[in-house]
């Protein structure tokens, strides 16, 4: 079979991906199999010209519901390291305009343009733009840089051979094959107001330290920011236990510390009842997660096999003095942290039912425990696989909190910008040269 165009394929995938639609949405919407899906993926067949057509005709769409241009935007963003909008959600609520996102899981990017609308390409891997400074030229200027960067190891081997050789080991070096390294440098080309970062609670001590070390050496005395972090929990604003480290810096000295960040009371935080389906809840439309009659698919009841598994694997882990294991939850609890790898058996997260065995959570109930929907909501869009979507939750950021830091910093935000402008209004007449 002779093989279409290579460009028309991936155009093809590209139009998808832009319309935020899955393989599967695609295949039931135009009425072929998945199948026919992955061949004008792929470039073994030409896909049906009413297909390009209506995905044109669905990205003009969405792209029309945004702000119309009259609209004024506080300050310009880029989204790094994406996911599936954790931070877009945050700083679009506080009037931000994303101008640039760069996300390389191309699951996580059907997801965010099936929920965000993007006027621009959402970017795959950073390391495209980070190559050159002609290269970096293509990130958009912005004032703002906000990303849940991925931890690395960061290796110090050649330190010390680099000193007896007179050689610089800055940022350039000591974090060289790093996913840090390629924003240290749109940083250091860019020169944005702030930035806010979010890793992990271990980064702060992974390799004693050394590693954090690194980064902090890195934003304060290689690029010149007043930077602040600090370990914030997601518990006060959802049901689930889910510390993380945020690292702000902003170019100038506006008095930002995260130490006047205020965290609701834990007390009086949300427990796992407000997040759960109810019984006899209305399904969504063509909503895999609920029957009919509003109950919890079974689907999500662990298997006999599962479940005795999981029991056995405990009581052999209790028996020499480890905590490993399941959890089970109620209506009045909060959870442990959803992971990534929830999808495997759910075992951090079971939810508990009278006169049966434990399940998971659905898809549904995660964006509820991750703030993407707002309890007893279900506007957020998931167009991927179970499996994926487990994925994409587990690897996110808490919204309400993210939220609420985005609205902490707008002020200094505001302020840093202020000063800027003021700078360059002044400029030419604090320098004669310009004058004449």
């Amino acid at each position: 079979m002779s093989k279409i165009d290579p460009a028309m394929a991936e155009k093809f995938a590209e139009l998808l991906e832009k319309a935020g639609l899955s393989v599967e949405d695609a295949a039931e919407k135009y009425g072929v199999t998945k199948r026919t899906i992955y061949r004008w993926e792929k470039g073994e067949a030409d896909p049906r010209a009413y297909v390009i057509k209506d995905l044109k005709a669905i990205i003009r769409a969405a792209n029309s519901v945004a702000h119309g241009p009259e609209h004024r935007y506080d300050f310009r963003y880029i989204d790094l390291f994406a996911g599936i909008g954790g931070f877009r959600k945050a700083f679009d609520s506080i009037n931000g305009q994303c101008v640039f996102t760069s996300e390389w899981d191309k699951s996580c990017r059907v997801t965010y343009q099936a929920n965000y609308i993007c006027d621009h390409p959402v970017a795959g891997d950073i390391r495209e733009y980070t190559s050159s400074p002609e290269a970096l030229n293509n990130i958009p200027a912005h004032d703002f840089l906000v990303g849940g960067f991925p931890c690395q190891p960061f290796s110090l081997a050649g330190v010390s051979k680099k000193n007896s050789l007179g050689r610089t080991h800055g940022f350039l070096d000591e974090t060289q094959g790093t996913l840090f390294f390629d924003l240290a440098k749109i940083l250091q080309h860019h020169r944005p107001a702030a930035f806010l970062l979010e890793n992990v609670k271990n980064l702060r001590s992974h390799d004693k330290g050394r590693t954090f070390d690194i980064i902090y050496r890195t934003l304060t005395e290689e690029l010149g920011y007043k930077v602040s972090y600090k370990i914030i929990d997601g518990r006060g604003w959802v049901p689930q236990h889910r510390e993380r480290i945020f690292i702000a810096g902003f170019r100038e000295d506006v008095g930002f510390t995260f130490e006047d960040f205020k965290i609701p009371d834990k007390d009086k935080s949300p427990r796992l009842g407000s997040i759960l389906h109810k019984q006899g809840e209305m399904p969504e439309d063509g909503s895999p997660y609920l029957t009919e009659e509003g109950y919890v698919a079974e689907k999500y009841t662990l298997t006999p096999r599962l479940w005795d598994y999981l029991r056995e694997y405990r009581e052999k882990h209790s028996a020499k003095g480890n905590g490993f294991g399941y959890s089970v939850f109620g209506p009045n609890d909060v959870t442990r942290t959803l992971s990534a790898r929830y999808h495997k058996d759910g075992s951090e997260i079971l939810i508990h039912q009278d006169g049966d065995r434990p399940r998971r959570l659905t898809p549904r109930e995660c964006a509820r425990l991750m703030g993407f929907d707002r309890p007893d909501e279900s506007s957020f869009i998931i167009p991927v696989s179970d499996t994926q979507a487990y994925r994409q939750f587990g690897n996110s950021v808490v919204v309400p909190a993210a939220a609420a830091i985005a609205k902490f910093m707008k002020p200094y935000i505001n302020e840093v910008i202020r000063r800027r402008q003021e700078a360059q209004m002044r400029l030419p007449f604090d320098n004669p040269e310009m004058i004449a």
